[in-house]
C-alpha cells in the first residue's frame, strides 16, 4: 500500500519540477501541488482507502490533482512526473540551488550555452560566456562565481530535506516487507549531516535475495548500479544513490557502527579494539586470537566492551567524543521529550500559515506542552505580515483560549523582521504588549559581513527581542547564510542574554552546527523551535534535537527544556 507520505513526496517533486518547467518560483501550478502535498501529509486517513469525494474534500486537491494521486497510488508515479524527470534530470536541477540561478536563468543557460550541470556552469564562467546573454553580464558572472564558492558545490551533495524524503520512502517500503525484521538509515544521514553524498541503509533479514529483488523494483528506483545478494546500489529518481546491505540479526550493532561512521570516528574505535587484541568490523567485535565474538548485536554492548559510553550518532565525528565517552562525560543532550514548549509557531493569520490558532493550540496541548508562543509575522514582512489591529484581535482570541487550555501557558508573540539597520517592526510601546518576540532576517541577504553582523547585534540589544530566529537565514542547498562575524554574534548573545533559535525545519537547521560548536564553552542560550506553519510541522522537533546534538548543545542551555516557572521568570527578567 502506498503511504500518504510517499504520495506527498511525489507531489513535492511535481511542484519542484513544475517551477522549472514554468520558469518561475511563483508558478501557480507549483503552488497548487505544494498545497496538495501539505494536505496529503496532514490527512488523518490513508488516501488509498478514500473515495473520490473524500480526496476532493482535502484542502488544495482538485480534480486534476486527485487524478494524479490515483495514478501515484496505482503506479508509484504519474505520466506528467515522468515527463518532467526526463526533461530536467538531477544534474540540471542542481543548477537552481546556486544563488542567482533561478528557473528562467537555468533554462536560458541550457538553451543558449548548453549548460546542463554545475560543472558546465563553472566552465561557462571560466570562459566568460554568460556576459553575452540577455539580462546577464560581467557582474552576474562575478556573483555566480562567488555563490559557487560559498555553497561549496565541488562535489554533488543532496540537501538533507530531499535525502530524508527519499530515504524514508525506501526504509518504509523495506520495513513493510514481512521478511525484514528491521531497516534503518545509516551513514551521514544518520549522523545528520546537512548535505548527503549518498544514503546507506541496512536491513535485517534471513531472506536477503528476496529483499534485494524487492529493493531494486521499488518505484523510487531509476537505475540499478550494482546487484548482489547482500549488497545492492540504486540511483533514485531524484539522482540520489542508495546502498542497501542485508545483514543477519546478530550483526546489527556492529553493522550499524561500521556504516554510520564517520570514518575518523571508526578509526579511533578500531584502534581501541586493536589495543585489546581484538578486531572490529561490520560483522562484530572479535578476539583476534581465538575468533570469539565479544559483541555484535547492539552498539551499546560494543561501546561498553571497549570501555566507552554509547555515543549518539550525530556526535561521531572524532571531535572529542571518544575521550569523553571513556570517562562517561558526554554532553547531556536534549531529546524530543525534554522539550516543554515551542517558541516559534505560526497560524493561518500569517499568509504562509495553514492551520488555525485553535488547531495549533490544541495540537500543542495534545503533545503535553506546558507553554506555547504564537509568533505570526510582524507587519513589515511584505507578503505575510500581520497588521496591528489583526495582532490585537489575535491576542484577545488567544486569551480566550487560555481558559479552555489551562495546562498550557499561551504566549502571544510575534516573529519580527530585522531590517538592514537592525530595526524591527512596531514601536516600543506596541512591542511591549507581546509576551515573547523572535526577530529574524527575511531580506537583505547580500550585505557585507560588517553590516550583517551589525544588524543582528542591534536586534539582540533591543529589549523586546527574546530570541533571534534562524540566525543566518540559509536554506540548505539553495541559499547560503548571511556572512557573519560569528565571534561577535556569540559575544553579543552572551552580553544581552538573547537566545539563539535552533530552527527545526530540515530546509534550515539554523543555527548551523559549526556555529553551535563554537558556542560550546560560552554562556549562550538556545531555543529549539519548530517554526511550524502547520499542525504536522510541530513534529519537526525530532530534527531540531538531532541538529542540536550535532552542535554539542547541552540540554540545560535550551530554554524550552525549562519548567514553566523557570522559563516564565527568565522571559520576565530578559524583557
Amino acid at each position: 500500500m502506498v503511504a500518504n507520505v510517499d504520495i506527498a513526496a511525489r507531489l513535492w517533486e511535481l511542484a519542484r519540477l513544475t517551477i522549472l518547467d514554468d520558469g518561475s518560483p511563483q508558478s501557480f501550478r507549483a503552488r497548487a501541488y505544494e498545497r496538495a502535498a501539505r494536505a496529503v501529509e496532514s490527512a488523518a486517513d490513508p488516501l488509498t482507502e478514500m473515495q473520490d469525494s473524500q480526496l476532493l474534500a482535502l484542502a488544495g486537491v482538485g480534480k486534476s490533482t486527485a487524478a494524479k494521486i490515483r495514478e501515484i497510488i496505482a503506479t508509484g508515479s504519474t505520466a506528467k512526473l515522468d515527463e518532467l524527470r526526463n526533461r530536467y534530470p538531477p544534474a540540471f536541477q542542481e543548477l537552481t540551488r546556486v544563488p542567482g540561478v533561478g528557473p528562467k536563468t537555468a533554462l536560458l543557460l541550457r538553451d543558449r550555452l548548453g549548460v546542463e550541470s554545475i560543472g558546465d556552469l563553472r566552465e561557462a564562467l571560466d570562459r566568460e560566456a554568460l556576459r553575452e546573454l540577455p539580462g546577464l553580464g560581467a557582474k552576474t558572472e562575478k556573483n555566480l562565481a562567488r555563490a559557487l564558492e560559498r555553497l561549496g558545490v565541488a562535489e554533488a551533495r543532496t540537501p538533507i530535506i530531499d535525502a530524508m524524503r527519499t530515504a524514508d520512502e525506501v526504509v518504509r517500503a523495506l520495513a513493510a516487507d514481512p521478511a525484514v525484521g528491521r531497516a534503518e538509515v545509516m551513514g551521514s544521514l544518520r549522523r545528520f549531516r546537512e548535505t548527503i553524498g549518498d544514503v546507506d541503509i541496512i536491513a535485517v533479514s534471513d531472506a536477503s535475495e528476496d529483499v534485494m529483488r524487492r529493493f531494486v523494483d521499488l518505484p523510487v528506483v531509476r537505475d540499478v548500479v550494482a546487484y548482489g545478494v547482500r549488497k545492492s546500489s540504486i540511483v533514485a529518481t531524484s539522482g540520489l544513490q542508495i546502498d542497501l546491505r542485508v545483514i543477519e540479526p546478530h550483526q546489527f550493532g556492529s553493522a550499524a557502527m561500521y556504516f554510520t561512521g564517520s570514518k575518523a570516528h571508526n578509526i579511533r574505535i578500531r584502534q581501541l579494539a586493536i589495543e585489546r587484541g581484538w578486531t572490529l568490523n561490520e560483522y562484530g567485535l572479535t578476539d583476534a586470537e581465538t575468533g570469539e565474538v565479544i559483541a555484535s548485536e547492539t552498539e551499546e554492548e560494543i561501546y561498553r566492551a571497549l570501555g566507552l559510553a554509547w555515543v549518539p550518532a550525530p556526535l561521531r565525528e572524532d571531535s572529542g567524543e571518544v575521550e569523553l565517552a571513556a570517562t562517561d562525560a558526554l554532553p547531556n543532550l536534549a531529546e524530543v521529550d525534554s522539550l516543554v514548549g515551542d517558541l516559534h509557531v505560526h497560524t493561518d493569520l500569517s499568509g504562509d500559515g495553514h492551520d488555525s490558532l485553535e488547531a495549533m493550540v490544541f495540537a500543542a496541548a495534545e503533545r503535553g506542552y506546558r507553554y506555547l508562543a504564537i509568533t505570526d509575522h510582524g507587519e513589515d514582512l511584505t507578503v505575510n505580515g500581520v497588521s496591528r489591529s489583526a495582532m490585537i484581535e489575535q491576542r484577545a482570541a488567544l486569551r480566550a483560549l487560555q481558559d479552555r487550555y489551562p495546562s498550557v501557558t499561551l504566549l502571544h508573540g510575534v516573529e519580527l523582521n530585522i531590517d538592514r539597520d537592525g530595526n524591527v517592526d512596531y514601536d516600543p510601546e506596541f512591542l511591549a504588549g507581546f509576551d515573547w518576540c523572535v526577530a529574524s532576517v527575511h531580506s537583505h541577504f547580500d550585505l557585507d559581513r560588517a553590516a550583517e553582523t551589525r544588524r543582528i547585534i542591534t536586534a539582540m540589544r533591543n529589549p523586546a527581542v527574546g530570541a533571534v530566529g534562524h540566525l543566518t537565514g540559509r536554506l540548505i542547498g539553495r541559499r547560503p547564510g548571511i556572512d557573519l562575524d560569528v565571534e561577535a554574534v556569540i559575544s553579543a548573545a552572551e552580553e544581552t542574554g538573547t537566545a539563539l533559535e535552533i530552527n527545526c525545519h530540515l530546509d534550515r537547521l539554523d543555527v548551523p552546527a559549526e556555529i553551535l560548536r563554537r558556542a560550546r564553552d560560552r554562556e549562550v542560550l538556545f531555543a529549539i523551535s519548530t517554526d511550524a506553519h502547520t499542525v504536522r510541522e510541530l513534529d519537526q522537533t525530532r530534527w531540531g534535537v538531532r541538529h542540536a546534538a550535532r552542535g554539542w548543545v547541552e540540554r540545560d542551555r535550551v530554554v524550552n527544556t525549562w519548567d514553566p516557572d523557570r522559563f516564565l521568570a527568565w522571559i520576565a527578567w530578559s524583557g
